[in-house]
């Protein structure tokens, strides 16, 4: 397998099944969408990463699929802060040592408060980064869920 990262490394040792797709970057659109595209599979079983910060200062990381938008209001509710907003770009390596386009939710810098859009739950398996931009996870979200200690929640705006 090529291109061990260390979300690649942490499911290897932990013994949990997924597999790697690779895909042509195109570093003009790095959208999820284009992703999804880029692959042959549907936007909404492609998962981006996002990392922002509460009121609190604190980090959290959500898990929502490629064609949604995060509803910060209730990102705030679920993780019982007063505000959310997303991270600075020019922060993303510094809080989580991966670079936007790879961000993985797997391997950051610290385990976050995470959690991941309930529909992930309908996919067998869903997809999200390896951690390097050309490179996805294919895996069970609730093996996702149990490595990275997430919980699953009504996220996106509908």
């Amino acid at each position: 397998m090529s291109a061990k990262t260390n979300a690649v490394r942490l499911l290897e040792s932990k013994q949990i099944p997924f597999d790697i797709q690779h895909y042509e970057v195109d570093e003009t659109d790095l959208s999820a969408e284009h992703v999804a595209e880029s692959m042959g599979i549907e936007p909404e079983r492609i998962f981006k990463t996002l990392v922002l910060i509460n009121s609190e200062k604190q980090y959290l990381v959500a898990i929502i699929p490629g064609n949604a938008h995060l509803d910060l209001k209730k990102l705030a509710s679920i993780s019982h802060s007063k505000k959310c907003e997303m991270i600075p770009m020019k922060d993303i390596f510094n809080v989580t040592g991966y670079i936007r386009g790879g961000c993985s939710p797997i391997g950051m810098k610290k385990l976050f408060p995470t959690y991941i859009e309930e529909t992930a739950e309908l996919f067998d398996t869903i997809v999200v980064s390896a951690g390097k931009r050309g490179l996805q996870i294919v895996i069970d979200p609730k093996d996702l869920a149990e490595m990275v200690d997430a919980n699953f929640a009504d996220l996106i705006l509908v």
